[in-house]
């Protein structure tokens, strides 16, 4: 069976989680507590040296990380149901769509970015979140820009088909209610949003139903 190691309130987990429902994949998850510094443990950090999650086991072998990575591992091996557009021009936006959010405006809020701008800066908790909620509303004012403005948009970012854009997409979205941003200027990223987590395999992978999720 494949295997996760992952965090309740991980993006980019979250991201992994949707697609092995998705394409009805069983895995297992194990939970570490990012906040109390488990994937700084040695154990840990043999398996991902970058000291980050998901570290994603299937079979035998060396972990796989990087979100985006694993999702499309995913598709080359469990093809269907596709997440990706077969035509190339469809299929290279979803991608950028993805990228957008899994390299851009995702590596701007983990927590070990969080921690250096309090724990080495010094920063308030206070500037800490004014941080947080710009690069996030950059990145949604990006998304809704780009979904508003480029033919490619019908139902779900790429067309009318669930893409790994829509999986990135959601995982930012999740986020702005863990960090308390403004969501009222991007309503086409709330319309997507809403309309993915509507869907069992989003609900089901949601961060606030996983194992050390507050209650």
């Amino acid at each position: 069976m494949m295997r996760m190691i992952g965090n309740w309130r991980s993006a980019a987990a979250f991201r992994v989680r949707i697609a092995l429902n998705l394409k009805g994949l069983p895995f297992e998850e194990t939970f570490i507590d990012l906040d109390a510094g488990d994937q700084h443990a040695p154990g840990f950090r043999a398996i991902n040296p970058q000291g980050a999650v998901p570290a994603f086991f299937d079979g035998d072998g060396p972990a796989l990380t990087q979100s985006l990575a694993i999702l499309d591992y995913l598709e080359e091996t469990h093809p269907e149901p596709a997440l990706l557009p077969r035509e190339p021009k469809a299929r290279a936006r979803a991608r950028s769509l993805a990228q957008a959010v899994a390299c851009d405006s995702h590596p701007l809020y983990v927590p070990r970015v969080r921690h250096y701008l309090t724990d080495d800066l010094g920063l308030p908790r206070e500037a800490m979140q004014a941080w947080l909620r710009h690069w996030f509303g950059t990145g949604l004012a990006t998304l809704e820009a780009r979904l508003t403005g480029e033919p490619g948009t019908g139902r779900y970012c790429q067309g009318d088909a669930v893409s790994h854009a829509d999986l990135c997409l959601v995982s930012l979205w999740v986020g702005t209610a863990i960090f308390g941003v403004d969501t009222a200027p991007y309503p086409t990223v709330r319309r997507i949003a809403e309309d993915c987590l509507s869907q069992d395999a989003f609900a089901r992978a949601h961060p606030t139903r996983q194992p050390g999720a507050p209650a």
